[in-house]
């Protein structure tokens, strides 16, 4: 496995799942990833997160790629899958298990929930380490955790500023392997974060809590850790992030001259209304040079009564 982001070049990643169409959330996330990274003569990789088949729709991962090539989002080098990439994630928690830093568990969520009411007076999913010292109920088929200390993780995020957490008090120990033996977002994310050699991770903020874990799994397994941008989300009137559980549609690949104008907008670089039906291409090349100048930061909200209407 690749050390890390060490080749000199900027490589940026958009990594969809492949659980339905992208809608208009997807959509800013990955323009605003795609000009991150060509705005400094970067590589924009496209990897399919599809390590969790019951989540996934069949179909989907065609229409997400039909759907970047109709907006114009072309990618550089091969497609990973990570569906590809089971042995390595079994091959680094194996080598977490016997290094001593991953064990396994099978304490189910109520249980959890269960112990952190008797213990803290909080129902929360937070796993205090039940099982450190021995499974709770050994005839169980377990997860993988990685045994987390009580460590602040600090990170400085393009968009947000600096950001702090105690991953043990926050989320615990967090699982690597689920108990239906499929590998969990954090572990894969790292690990081909790494063999991507990727050096900035673009993406929605909805994942910003999930950073400083993903830090210290990094830490952990000696891999460089890359820069982070966490973009606004956008979302709908009522104030959640927009996903497909909330409602959103399907891109219509009918108007993407105007769904990308909309897109940009949302990311305050400030299209001319004008702009609203030139080609995709023409307002992406606008866009890459507009970019490095863009205004960002807590004051960048989401535009939601947009984005309901567009969809």
């Amino acid at each position: 496995m690749s050390s890390g982001a060490d080749t000199g070049q900027y490589r940026g990643r958009f990594a969809p799942s492949p659980t339905g169409p992208l809608h208009f959330g997807s959509l800013v996330a990955a323009v605003g990833s795609f000009l991150q990274a060509r705005s400094v003569q970067g590589e924009w990789l496209v990897r399919i997160e599809d390590i969790d088949p019951p989540r996934e729709q069949p179909g989907a991962t065609a229409q997400i790629l039909a759907a970047l090539e109709s907006f114009g989002l072309e990618w550089d080098g091969a497609l990973l899958y990570q569906s590809s990439r089971y042995d390595t994630y079994r091959s680094v928690v194996s080598d977490l298990i016997r290094q001593g830093n991953a064990y396994p568990c099978t304490c189910t969520r109520s249980e959890i929930r269960a112990h952190n009411l008797r213990h803290t007076g909080s129902a929360s999913t937070r796993y205090p380490g039940i099982c450190r010292e021995g499974v709770s109920h050994p005839g169980r088929r377990p997860a993988i955790r990685l045994n987390v200390p009580s460590v602040a993780i600090q990170f400085e995020d393009r968009e947000v500023g600096s950001y702090c957490q105690n991953i043990a008090e926050v989320g615990g120990d967090f699982a690597l392997r689920r108990r239906d033996d499929l590998y969990a977002y954090q572990l894969a994310v790292v690990v081909d974060d790494a063999e991507q050699e990727i050096t900035e991770v673009v993406r929605g903020q909805d994942l910003l809590e999930l950073t400083p874990g993903q830090i210290y799994l990094q830490q952990v397994l000696g891999l460089t850790t890359p820069d982070y941008l966490h973009l606004p989300l956008v979302k709908t009137p009522a104030g959640e992030k927009l996903s497909k559980q909330t409602g959103a549609l399907p891109l219509d690949l009918a108007r993407t001259p105007e769904l990308l104008h909309s897109a940009l907008a949302f990311l305050h670089l400030s299209p001319e209304a004008e702009q609203r039906h030139a080609a995709v291409t023409e307002q992406l090349s606008w866009a890459i040079d507009k970019w490095p100048d863009r205004s960002c930061g807590s004051t960048m909200e989401s535009a939601s009564g947009g984005a309901s209407a567009l969809e």
